[in-house]
Formats: C-alpha cells, sequence, structure tokens
C-alpha cells in the first residue's frame, strides 16, 4: 500500500477541531488508514489503493474533517468555463488516444503545497495509473502556456525540448536513452513510430507523455498562480476521474476549477465533471449486512456523502465506489466496527475442505515442484484483450452498466490474462513460468443466472526455450500423479501457430487445450518471446478421477 507524508502542522490547522495527539491517532485509524507513525513534523499513514483522493494533504483533510463532524455531507465544487480548448489530433489513437484537461486559477502556492502535488502526482502515477502505464498526469504553469493546446503524435526524431531537470534540448529519442526519467519509462513507448506531445500555438512542447514535462512550461514553482491540468491514456472515463481527484485536491488548496473543451476528431467534449453520480440504497440492504440498525444519513454524511429517500450522492473523486456493497462499508466505518455487537450464530456446523479446494491445492504444489510462480489477476477484462489482441472474435458476457472500459466482460478464458501478466514482466528476467487457477465464465440458459463459471488452470511458458513440447510435459506430469493418460488431438485456433495447438482428452473427454502463442498476438502485447500455454478446466478433470 502507497504511504504518504502529510505536513502535522497543516493536518492540525485544517480540521477545524482541536484534538490531542492521541485522539488524532485514534480518528486515523478509525478512518479506515493505517497510521505508521506520528510526530510535531510529519504524519505518516498506510492509504488503501481504493481511497486515491486520500494520497495527499488536503484531500486527507477533506475526508478527516467531515468524519469528526466538523464539515459534514456532500461537499460540491464549482467549475466555470475557462473558453479554452484542447484539439486532439487522430494520430494519437494509436499511442495515447485520450485526454482529460482543467485549468486551476488563484493558486497560493508555498514549498510545502508543491511538495504536496508533486507526492499526488507521484503516488497516483505508482498505483491507480499503474506506473503510468494505464494513464499519465501532467501538471503546468498556465501563464507560460499559449492557447489552444495541440495533443498530437510525431515523430520523435523531429521532436526536441528541454527535458524536466535538464539544461539542453533532446528529441523524443534522445530522451528515452539520456535522461533517467526517459530511460525509467520508455518502455511505455518502445516500439512505437510516433510519440505522442502536448503543444501549445507557440509551438512549444509541453510534455511528451508518458514520460516527462518541458522544463520551460512543465515546471511549477511558488510563483505559479494558475495550472493546467492533462491526464492522458487509453480509458476516457478513468481519466476523468483521475482529473477529478487532483482538481478536488487542488480546489481545497485555495483554487477555483474551470473547464476547457477537448475537441476530438469525432466529437467535442467538456471536463472535468464534477456532479455527485446517484446510486441507490436500500436500507433493509444495509441492515442485513451490518446485523443491526445504524444512522444511514448520519454515518454516510461523516464519510463525505449526501443521503436522500433512498438515494445516496457520491462526490466525483471517490472513485472506489462502484457497488451499493461500497456504501456498506463507509456505513460500517462510520459507525466504527468496535460499537458492533457481536454475537455467535444459531447454527452448529463442522467445517471441512472442499474437494475441489483439496483438488486445487494439490495442482498448486505440483506445479510450484517445477518451478512455476502463482499469479492472480482479475476475472473481469474487456473485449480488447479478451478477443482483438487474441486475434479473435468470439461472443464474451459484457455488463451493461460497466463504470470502467478496462473492466466491461466477464473473461471466457484465463489465457489472455495471463498473457498481460507476461506483458506487464517484459522487462525482467526470463524465463517466466507462470499459472494461474480462477474462475471463467459463459452462457448457459440452464443456470439461474443464464451464465456458468467454472475453475480453470492456466498455465504460461514463457523463454526462448519455451515451446509446445515443454508445456505438453508439465500437463503430462500432472496427470500423472493421478493416475490420469492424455491425448491430443490437432484443431485450428487463430491465437495459435498452426500446427503447435491441440485439445486436451482425458477418458474421451475434452479437458482444454494447449498450443504456442502465434507471432501476431505475440505483438499485440509487445513479447519478444516465444510463450507456450495451456488452459485446463478443473471441474471437468476432477469428474475424470476415480
Amino acid at each position: 500500500m502507497p504511504t504518504v507524508a502529510l505536513n502535522y502542522g497543516t493536518v492540525k490547522s485544517g480540521i477545524g477541531k482541536k484534538l490531542s495527539d492521541d485522539e488524532l491517532k485514534e480518528r486515523i485509524a478509525m478512518l479506515g488508514t493505517d497510521l505508521e507513525s506520528l510526530s510535531k513534523e510529519s504524519i505518516v499513514v498506510e492509504v488503501f489503493p481504493n481511497r486515491p483522493d486520500l494520497l495527499a494533504e488536503f484531500g486527507f483533510i477533506r475526508a478527516l474533517r467531515s468524519f469528526i463532524g466538523v464539515e459534514k455531507g456532500l461537499r460540491e465544487y464549482s467549475v466555470k468555463s475557462s473558453g479554452l480548448s484542447v484539439n486532439i489530433k487522430p494520430s494519437v489513437s494509436k499511442v495515447r488516444p485520450y485526454t482529460a484537461c482543467a485549468i486551476v486559477k488563484g493558486l497560493k502556492l508555498t514549498d510545502e503545497k508543491i511538495e504536496q502535488i508533486i507526492q499526488l502526482q507521484e503516488k497516483l502515477h505508482v498505483t491507480h495509473c499503474r506506473n503510468r502505464s494505464k494513464a499519465a498526469i501532467g501538471i503546468y504553469p498556465s501563464e507560460k502556456i499559449k492557447y489552444p493546446i495541440t495533443f498530437c503524435a510525431e515523430d520523435p526524431k523531429g521532436v526536441s525540448f528541454v527535458p524536466l531537470g535538464d539544461t539542453k534540448p533532446m528529441n523524443g529519442l534522445q530522451i528515452l536513452s539520456r535522461h533517467k526519467t526517459g530511460r525509467d519509462f520508455g518502455h511505455l513507448l518502445e516500439g512505437k513510430e510516433k510519440f505522442p506531445f502536448f503543444i501549445d500555438a507557440k509551438g512549444d512542447v509541453l510534455s511528451m507523455p508518458p514520460i516527462i514535462n518541458s522544463e520551460l512550461t512543465g515546471k511549477v514553482t511558488t510563483s505559479t498562480k494558475e495550472v493546467f491540468i492533462e491526464c492522458s491514456g487509453f480509458d476516457l472515463d478513468f481519466l476523468k476521474e483521475l482529473l477529478n481527484i487532483i482538481i478536488c485536491e487542488l480546489a481545497d488548496m485555495g483554487g477555483q476549477i474551470f473547464s476547457m473543451s477537448l475537441n476530438y476528431p469525432d466529437k467535442k467534449i467538456v471536463t472535468p465533471n464534477l456532479k455527485p453520480v446517484a446510486m441507490k440504497l436500500d436500507e433493509a440492504y444495509v441492515q442485513k449486512l451490518l446485523g443491526q440498525k445504524v444512522n444511514i444519513k448520519e454515518c454516510l454524511e461523516r464519510m463525505g456523502f449526501s443521503y436522500s429517500n433512498g438515494t445516496v450522492l457520491i462526490p466525483s473523486y471517490r472513485v472506489d465506489v462502484l457497488h451499493p456493497m461500497d456504501i456498506v462499508e463507509d456505513i460500517a466505518i462510520a459507525h466504527g466496527y468496535e460499537n458492533f455487537e457481536p454475537e455467535l450464530p444459531v447454527i452448529s456446523t463442522i467445517g471441512e475442505e472442499a474437494r475441489i479446494e483439496r483438488f486445487r491445492k494439490k495442482i498448486a504444489e505440483l506445479l510450484v515442484g517445477l518451478e512455476l510462480n502463482e499469479v492472480t489477476t482479475f476475472s473481469v477484462s474487456n473485449e480488447r484483450i479478451q478477443n482483438t489482441m487474441m486475434g479473435q472474435k468470439e461472443k464474451i458476457i459484457e455488463f451493461s452498466n460497466s463504470k470502467s472500459s478496462e473492466y466491461s466482460a466477464l473473461r471466457q478464458s484465463i489465457i489472455p490474462s495471463m498473457m498481460e501478466v507476461l506483458q506487464l514482466n517484459a522487462k525482467n528476467e526470463y524465463p517466466q513460468r507462470i499459472f494461474e487457477m480462477g474462475a471463467v465464465f459463459y452462457k448457459d440458459k440452464n443456470e439461474e443466472t443464464g451464465v456458468r463459471e467454472d475453475l480453470v488452470l492456466g498455465v504460461a511458458l514463457c523463454g526462448k526455450n519455451e515451446d509446445f513440447t515443454r508445456a505438453r510435459q508439465i500437463i503430462e506430469h500432472l496427470l500423472k500423479s493421478f493416475n490420469l493418460g492424455l491425448k491430443l488431438e490437432e484443431i485450428t485456433d487463430t491465437r495459435f501457430i498452426p500446427g503447435r495447438v491441440g485439445k486436451l482428452l482425458v477418458g474421451g473427454k475434452q479437458i482444454g487445450i494447449i498450443g504456442e502463442i502465434h507471432p501476431t498476438v505475440l505483438v499485440n502485447f509487445r513479447l519478444e518471446m516465444p510463450v507456450a500455454v495451456f488452459e485446463i478446466n478443473l471441474g471437468t478433470l476432477q469428474a475424470q478421477l476415480k
């Protein structure tokens, strides 16, 4: 979990209520964050990954003020129109297609506030933005920019600027090889013919996302009174949420938020949108989960929400609230876990480990013995990962009300998830030999929900010597341990190299598939090493055991 350092004096004065250090420690812990240390200089806390709005002083103060009753309820932010725009060119569609932008004016920045802005940006990059692979944040002194701004992709050899912290101009390729930040994050642009740039109306480069800002137009100082903020990446909804977290922090520093027009090739949108999101909440549902009646309105207002007639208004910076269960969790935090009365269950049962879990544990032990590493990924995915990047066109189960395009469907195969893991570890040492046991989903009219959930085993071998034969050896070792034999039947599958893909048969039943990943798929995932995989339905396999 990310650790953030907050200024002791700023927090104490900002909460608006006199608390002793012991009382402050207690309130911080009750809020749902882990307090590491508290001194007269700083307060160091561990923030859970689902609360990125707490990664800087003023967001933390905002939550704490509400929690201790100083300023309860929904905090609203006003947004004025700047009349300024950003033009997004079609050229960025293949490198970093989206951006969300805003301007904040009237800031009175100090060195401490700038440190907090930098900390927020860095912590968001590492956690919420997945080391800039999902999104990148740029903050610039607006006074040095001539609008409108253009977001475009250009040949990196033809665009030069002085990167932040340097004194000499470099082109895009030189920054990746010569500048420390370029070396750290250059892999995010590796293989791209064009790099993304933000350029103002004078032709001055603001930044080359997701790498670095310009020294000329991208350095915020104590003389900066207004800032331009951009978030760039691959999911527009995610970028809008990310922008909201940052600008609400700056507004709490005393700034005034101004919107911008974003002119995409096929549409025009305005960001930011700070309107609260409404979510229905059934009081009976809350009582059932918590086991007792609580004052829902009071609890929600202490957590910064508004509640009336079964509807919760969620502030725009609370990007972690996706389901009524998240609301119930906040109600429990506000009520205080120490205030719940423990009860013994009225039913006495004797627990026993499920047969499938014993089977699963045995398989894990065998694979670890073969020097494979276990990984865990999400059961939700999207059309791009499941189909487009895998080179296939299968129907998947998509969500009707997805909050994010990245998590918009249930996965029907575990193989794409494992390919993502290999992609994220492409710079690490080879060979990489991993396995996962997790859920996949299929449409099934016989199920009450119309969806069947199966437990599958996936294995992926990546390295210069990994191939179909090595993958088959692992399967045969597993089956031999359960006194089962294996038969292979060659098939055609666009995800795999022709002639190196087949059905896995045990007792005449198909239990899975094995193959070497097609080079086109490897390119889609930016992998330079061969990959051999197999996927086995553990329920079907277990049914073959005597």
